[in-house]
């Protein structure tokens, strides 16, 4: 540990797995106090310990984020990693599913940065660090018609906050993954076998084989960068589309 978030409070949506998980116990490696929230707070237990404050939260709960940020005003750390990823074209998506995922993708970020901003600005320091995608404005991905759109959505939103607070102290940018190892991964890997009639195994292959590097990404490799943006070594960068992805974008 390099204590690089040493004095700071972090607060982490969507930390009981996958990318979540891993920036919230890297924050903690590294000195902050983090608040690690999830819908399945069983998912959380692990967490449990010195340095984590472990609260439920529903990312599409309104009244509960608002609240949260009246609870925790002094957080330093905005970690926005709370998402779902459909699979489809713009003929397979649903209104539910089109509402659900601009509700939980975007509209939470929209909630969870207007709750915590306020005290940021009153201290004049603060992080804001939003998981957006690959598959996004930045490049188009087979059969990720809704995620995509919300994800370029996270990267306008990102922007926009990063410009109309650039004076005052507060930072805000967009970490865009390519396809990592994650129980999410693993989950949609098997949905689409099932779907398909693909084994698990030529699946996989599929999804290894758009990183140029030829593997998959680790959670590890992107909480390495959130906590670089978290940090004060990035106080000179903000509204950054800062890619993690093997390549997948060149």
């Amino acid at each position: 540990m390099s204590a690089r978030l040493a004095g700071k409070k972090a607060f982490v949506t969507a930390a009981g797995q996958g990318i979540g998980r891993a920036v919230a116990e890297a924050f903690a490696r590294e000195g902050a106090t983090v608040v690690a929230t999830d819908l399945k707070i069983e998912l959380l237990a692990v967490l449990a310990g010195p340095g984590f404050i472990v609260e439920r939260l529903d990312a599409l709960d309104a009244t509960a984020i608002a609240e949260a940020g009246r609870r925790h005003g002094d957080v330093d750390i905005l970690f926005n990693g709370a998402g779902y990823v459909h699979h489809g074209s713009v003929l397979d998506c649903t209104e539910e599913q089109w509402d659900f995922a601009f509700d939980l993708n975007v509209r939470s970020m929209y909630r969870t940065t207007k709750a915590f901003l306020p005290g940021m600005l009153a201290r004049g320091n603060g992080s804001i660090v939003n998981v957006a995608s690959g598959a996004s404005s930045v490049k188009a991905a087979a059969n990720r018609f809704v995620y995509a759109a919300t994800k370029a959505a996270v990267i306008g939103l990102t922007k926009s906050v990063a410009l109309d607070f650039i004076t005052q102290g507060v930072r805000c940018n967009a970490i865009c993954p390519g396809t990592i190892e994650s129980p999410s991964l693993r989950e949609r890997m098997q949905a689409l076998s099932a779907s398909t009639g693909q084994t698990l195994q030529q699946v996989e292959a599929m999804f290894v084989a758009r990183q140029p590097m030829g593997r998959l990404g680790t959670t590890d490799e992107v909480a390495a960068l959130a906590v670089y943006l978290a940090s004060d070594e990035s106080r000179f960068t903000t509204g950054t589309t800062s890619m993690v992805d093997g390549g997948w974008s060149l």
